[in-house]
């Protein structure tokens, strides 16, 4: 006899109160750092190309502190720090000027990414689901709410067994954040919920069971990781 669990949409946290945010949508821009995408081997003209992205399930969320497994089907498994914005209310063709009107607050992410099944897709020109969405890919910390001011030049930092692996600035992305919330509105109709990552500077790299990630950005906090 088949039996079909009832889910629960998983849920963030807010710094210093009981507010639970449901996970609506986790979108991830793709390549949103100019020394990231040279460490992949392309480059990113902002005058000719458009900002791209791709999904990770809700399901995929873990919360920061985690220990999770060692993911299957991969031998390359890398981390890459990232900025995550959460949207608070409903947006369709967002204006920029208005961009930070829809957004409720920030965290720190880690989009975990089975490398050696992203070339492989990216080479045979298949989508990147095997080597993004999958199993524990999306690890996020606690939401903080700030006045944009206060994230616009943060320095987003990642260190794996306390060596630093990623070091960089938030205002060195391509697309800053109204021009994502203006792009990404064009296609979807953003809710409240919806998550964005908003993309990883350079400094990618593998890990093995048994690291130890921790991760920071200037006055959003700190996440970790650990796997086993």
């Amino acid at each position: 006899m088949t039996i079909f669990k009832e889910r629960v949409s998983p849920s963030l946290t807010v710094k210093d109160s009981e507010i639970k945010i449901p996970i609506y949508r986790i979108f991830c821009v793709g390549r949103n750092y100019h020394a990231h995408a040279a460490e992949m081997g392309v480059s990113v003209d902002k005058t000719k190309n458009e900002p791209f992205y791709f999904l990770k399930h809700p399901n995929s969320y873990v919360p920061s502190g985690s220990s999770i497994n060692y993911p299957l089907s991969t031998s390359n498994y890398h981390y890459e720090m990232e900025l995550a914005i959460v949207i608070g209310k409903e947006g369709v063709n967002i204006e920029r000027e208005k961009a930070w009107d829809y957004v409720y607050g920030f965290a720190c992410a880690l989009d975990m990414t089975r490398r050696d099944l992203q070339l492989i897709a990216r080479e045979t020109s298949r989508p990147w689901d095997l080597g993004k969405d999958f199993e524990q890919s999306a690890v996020i910390s606690e939401v903080v709410r700030l006045d944009p001011a206060q994230v616009e030049k943060s320095q987003i930092k990642l260190t794996v067994n306390g060596e630093t692996k990623q070091d960089s600035t938030i205002d060195l992305l391509i697309w800053n954040i109204p021009e994502i919330l203006e792009h990404l509105s064009k296609f979807y109709h953003l809710e409240p919920g919806d998550v964005i990552l908003t993309g990883t500077p350079e400094g990618v790299g593998p890990v093995v069971s048994g690291d130890c990630l921790e991760g920071s950005i200037t006055n959003v906090g700190s996440i970790y990781l650990n796997i086993k």
